[in-house]
């Protein structure tokens, strides 16, 4: 029996971030996905010209109108075919109650559970998607589509609904409860493993090697790491191609989380994963520029001195609010910055924009594309 540390000595980013947006989420009674009981993701765009290629803007800045950023392909491609196991384990997980130490002798029933249906997509990546008994509501490739849904529009678990799948072993980071349900799930003798990894683009790869640890397999986690870790390399490096050299010619990116109906209105500062996106595509994260610390509630002060370029949105938050012209007239703030003059505004689909999985890179290159060749 082995004893794998899942965690590092401390990750209070990662559970500040996770817990605010679960708090958020709560509030809208609202998923990350589209709110709708099937979670259907926006259409990706299919195959198309590497980034390298692409005919880009002289001036990105100067660019007008709405774009949706659309992935490739919303495919999860496994790193191996009925990768090998080491069963029984013991791992050390940080749950509800600390540090504790969990035996998984069990992984033919999986259950995997987050706000973002990253780290279902990490265990169909790893190549273990036919041990999956179950989904969240933010679980949304192809692969997955068959699969029963566990967790409410409000991410809320139903103990009812997990239990009768029968799972063997459940894999969450919190960002899904409530709290005692997970905790009936525990006394009900399933092994209940938390993981943790700092939002933003380490993310996909560490996510990988807490998962697959988590199931036995630490070698094919060690395999899908350094995939994600060179395709992060490549999209990053052909970003750095097409974006201006020049940083006074970078474009200046907010992230602003939507949902109209509550009413609610949050920048993404430093430390939320959305600074390490936008850096990545070479753009200025203009909420670290004025002090934005992780998930703030929007005021117009603050919307007004970051004056960005693009803001950059969920496509379901977007719909929320009756997209770009309801934003102007819900928040006339929004319509005095350079972004809301020039109508700039590029969304993603919910599950897919902060998901930080294995989907990032395709991520990352859809993005690109909405901001330098819309």
């Amino acid at each position: 029996m082995t004893r794998r540390p899942l965690r590092r000595a401390a990750l209070p980013r990662a559970a500040t971030v996770a817990g605010v947006l679960a708090g958020l989420l709560a509030l809208s009674a609202c998923s990350v996905a589209p709110p709708s009981s099937t979670a259907e993701p926006t259409a990706p765009a299919g195959p198309r010209v590497p980034l390298s290629e692409l005919a880009v803007a002289d001036d990105p800045r100067a660019l007008t109108g709405p774009s949706t950023a659309l992935i490739e392909s919303a495919a999860i491609e496994p790193v191996a075919v009925d990768p090998a196991q080491s069963l029984p384990v013991t791992i050390v997980s940080r749950d509800l109650d600390g540090d504790r130490e969990v035996v998984v002798d069990d992984a033919s029933r999986i259950l995997p559970l987050d706000i973002a249906g990253s780290i279902a997509a990490t265990v169909f990546a790893l190549g273990f998607g036919d041990d999956v008994v179950g989904r969240d509501i933010s679980t949304t490739f192809p692969e997955a589509a068959a699969l029963p849904i566990v967790t409410s529009s409000g991410h809320a678990i139903s103990s009812e609904a997990v239990l009768a799948l029968r799972p063997t072993i459940v894999i969450t980071d919190g960002t899904v409860g409530p709290t005692d349900v997970v905790l009936q799930l525990r006394e009900a003798g399933v092994a209940v493993v938390f993981v943790d990894a700092e939002p933003g683009l380490g993310a996909p790869a560490e996510l990988a090697r807490q998962v697959s640890a988590a199931l036995g397999s630490p070698e094919t986690g060690e395999l899908l790491a350094q995939r994600l870790e060179q395709e992060l390399a490549e999209v990053l490096a052909a970003i750095e191609q097409i974006r201006p050299d020049d940083p006074a010619q970078r474009v200046r990116i907010l992230f602003l989380y939507l949902r109209g109906a509550s009413g609610i209105y949050y920048l993404f500062g430093e430390e939320s994963g959305a600074d390490e996106l936008i850096e990545g595509l070479g753009g200025i994260d203009v909420a670290g520029e004025i002090g934005w610390t992780g998930l703030r509630p929007m005021t117009d002060e603050a919307l007004v001195a970051a004056n960005p370029d693009l803001i950059l949105v969920m496509t379901g938050g977007l719909e929320s609010v009756g997209g770009v012209d309801g934003l102007l007239a819900e928040k006339p703030a929004v319509g005095l910055t350079r972004a809301g003059e020039a109508r700039r505004f590029v969304d993603m689909d919910d599950g897919e924009v902060l998901s930080f999985g294995p989907r990032t890179p395709a991520v990352l290159d859809a993005l690109a594309r909405a901001i330098y060749a819309p």
